[in-house]
C-alpha cells in the first residue's frame, strides 16, 4: 500500500471503527482475495470479539494487504450496502492523490489533551486537532470517547502500539516513539532493510517424531508455526516451512539455504520448532531435535551462516529463534510483590519441551560445529528459554515465548527495534505461570535492526 492509502486509512481509522460493519464484509473480502479465511478469522478473534474491535483489526490489516487493497476495500465496501462511506473513501482518495501533502502522518498532529484519569463519566472527551482539507492552517476538533482510546480489552502482556512510551536509543536518554524513524535511515546506526521481499524465513517445525527417539508429540507447535508464518509474512520475508525433519534433513534444509543467492536482499530469519537440550558448546548453548532422536547443536546451525558457508549474508543481519528446552531444569522462581492478576495458570495442557541431556551417539557431528568457528558479528539468537531450564508449550494455544513473540511483533515491530522487542517478550514470559521461564538471547548485531512494515 502506497503512503497516500496508508496515511488516509490512519486519518479516518475513527470514523471507519465507528461506522464499519465487518459481519457483511467478510463474504466480499474473501470473493475479492483481500484477506484469507484464515485471516478473516484472526480479525474475527481480535481483542473481545466486539463489532469495534473487529473493525479497528480490520483497518490496521488492511495497510499489509498492498497496492491496491484500499480501492478493493472500497468496492466492497459498496458491495455490501455501505456505499455512504465508500463514497466518502473513494472522493477522499482522489483529493489525496491529487495533493498528497493534505494527508498529514499522524505524527503532525497536535498533541491530544487529556481529562483527569478519574473521571469515569460519559460526558468525559479527548479532543485530537487534525489540519482541515484542504487548507493545512486550520484545525478541526475530532471527539473522541474514551473506548477509542482505551479499549476494553487488550492483548495480554502487550500494550497497543498508539499509546506512546520512551524508547531507548541508546544515549541513556528517553525519547518518544517518533525517534527511531530518525535512526532508520542511518546506516552507521541501523540496517537498512528497504528491499521487497526483506529476505527469506526458514520454519522448521518438528511435531511428530520417531517412536524409538523416545520424544513426543509437540502438540500445539502447528499453532506457533500458523502465527510466525502469518507474522514473518506480515513483516515482508519470504516464508518456507519445513515440517518433521531428521537432524540430517534439518541440517540439509538449512545448507540449501545458505546456498541461495541473497545479495538482493537485507536480512535472514530461521526459526527452529522443536524438544532441545543441553550441549557442549563454545559460543551458543544448546541443541535441538530432528524427528529422528538425533540432535544439531545450534552453532552448527548458526555457523552454516557465517561468512564462508554464506557469503551473500555478509554483513547482514541473520536472526535464529529457537523454541526448545535448554534443559530438564523447571524454575519455581523466588517470591516477589506481585498482583492476583499477573501470571497465566499453570495447567495440565502444559507441556516442556525437554529432553535429557545426551553427549553420547545421539548427537549429530556435534565436535564439526564447534571445531573451528569464525568471529560471530550480524547475529542475533534468541532462545525460549535461559540455557538449562525447560521451555514451557501449552498444546491449545501454542508455547508461552511464540505466542508473546507473535503478539509483540504485531503491536510494537512498527516503532520499536528488535533488542527492545526483546525485551518486552521476556517480560511478558517472565510473568507467566507457576513453574517460571525467561528468554534471553545471544546478541552480536552491530546495528539496531527494524523490522520492515510498510
Amino acid at each position: 500500500m502506497d503512503e497516500v492509502d496508508r496515511q488516509l486509512l490512519r486519518r479516518y481509522r475513527v470514523r471507519l471503527v465507528s461506522e464499519l460493519q465487518v459481519a457483511e464484509l467478510w463474504d466480499a473480502l474473501l470473493s475479492r482475495e483481500l484477506f484469507t479465511r484464515d485471516m478473516i478469522e484472526e480479525i474475527q478473534r481480535a481483542g473481545s470479539g466486539s463489532r469495534r474491535d473487529q473493525a479497528r483489526q480490520l483497518v490496521t490489516d488492511l495497510e499489509t494487504r498492498g497496492r491496491q487493497a484500499l480501492p478493493l476495500f472500497i468496492s466492497c465496501l459498496e458491495d455490501t450496502g455501505q456505499g455512504t462511506l465508500a463514497s466518502f473513501l473513494r472522493s477522499s482518495r482522489q483529493a489525496a492523490k491529487q495533493d498528497p501533502e493534505a494527508v498529514r502522518p499522524l505524527g503532525h498532529l497536535v498533541p491530544v489533551v487529556v481529562g483527569p484519569m478519574g473521571l469515569k463519566s460519559k460526558e468525559q472527551r479527548v479532543v485530537k486537532l487534525e489540519p482541515s482539507q484542504p487548507a493545512l492552517g486550520n484545525l478541526t476538533p475530532v471527539v473522541l470517547g474514551p473506548e477509542e482510546l482505551w479499549p476494553a480489552r487488550l492483548r495480554p502482556e502487550v500494550l497497543r502500539p498508539e499509546t506512546p512510551r520512551p524508547v531507548d536509543i541508546g544515549s541513556g536518554e528517553a525519547h518518544d516513539v517518533c525517534a527511531p524513524g530518525k535512526i532508520r535511515g542511518h546506516a552507521h546506526m541501523a540496517y537498512i532493510l528497504d528491499s521487497d521481499p526483506c529476505g527469506h524465513c526458514l520454519i522448521i517445525n518438528n511435531v511428530n517424531f520417531c517412536p524409538s527417539s523416545g520424544l513426543s508429540t509437540r502438540t500445539g507447535s502447528n499453532v506457533d508455526c500458523e502465527k510466525l508464518q502469518h507474522r514473518f509474512r506480515w513483516l515482508r520475508f519470504m516464508v518456507e516451512v519445513k515440517n518433521d525433519l531428521t537432524a540430517k534433513k534439518m541440517v540439509t534444509a538449512l545448507m540449501e539455504m545458505a546456498h541461495l543467492d541473497h545479495r538482493a536482499l537485507d536480512c535472514f530469519v530461521v526459526v527452529i520448532l522443536s524438544h532441545g537440550c543441553q550441549a557442549s558448546h563454545l559460543q551458543f548453548p544448546g541443541a535441538v531435535y530432528g524427528t529422528d532422536g538425533c540432535s544439531v547443536s545450534i552453532e552448527k546451525i548458526v555457523n552454516i551462516f557465517n561468512g564462508s558457508g554464506c557469503p551473500s549474508l555478509g554483513g547482514k543481519p541473520k536472526l535464529f529463534f529457537v523454541q526448545a528446552c535448554g534443559g530438564e531444569q523447571k524454575d519455581h522462581g523466588f517470591e516477589v510483590a506481585c498482583t492476583p492478576s499477573q501470571g497465566k495458570a499453570f495447567d495440565s495442557d502444559s507441556e516442556a519441551d525437554a529432553v535429557p541431556y545426551q553427549e553420547g551417539p545421539r548427537t549429530l557431528d556435534q565436535l564439526d560445529a564447534v571445531s573451528s568457528l569464525p568471529t560471530p558479528s550480524d547475529i542475533l539468537v534468541s532462545y525460549s528459554t535461559f540455557p538449562g531450564f525447560v521451555s514451557w508449550r501449552d498444546k491449545k494455544s501454542g508455547s508461552w515465548y511464540i505466542e508473546t513473540l507473535d503478539g509483540v511483533l504485531e503491536q510494537w515491530a512498527r516503532s520499536e527495534d528488535l533488542q527492545s522487542l526483546l525485551l518486552r517478550v521476556a517480560n511478558a514470559v517472565s510473568e507467566k505461570g507457576i513453574y517460571k521461564q525467561i528468554p534471553g538471547c545471544f546478541n552480536f548485531l552491530r546495528k539496531k535492526l527494524f523490522f520492515k512494515t510498510s
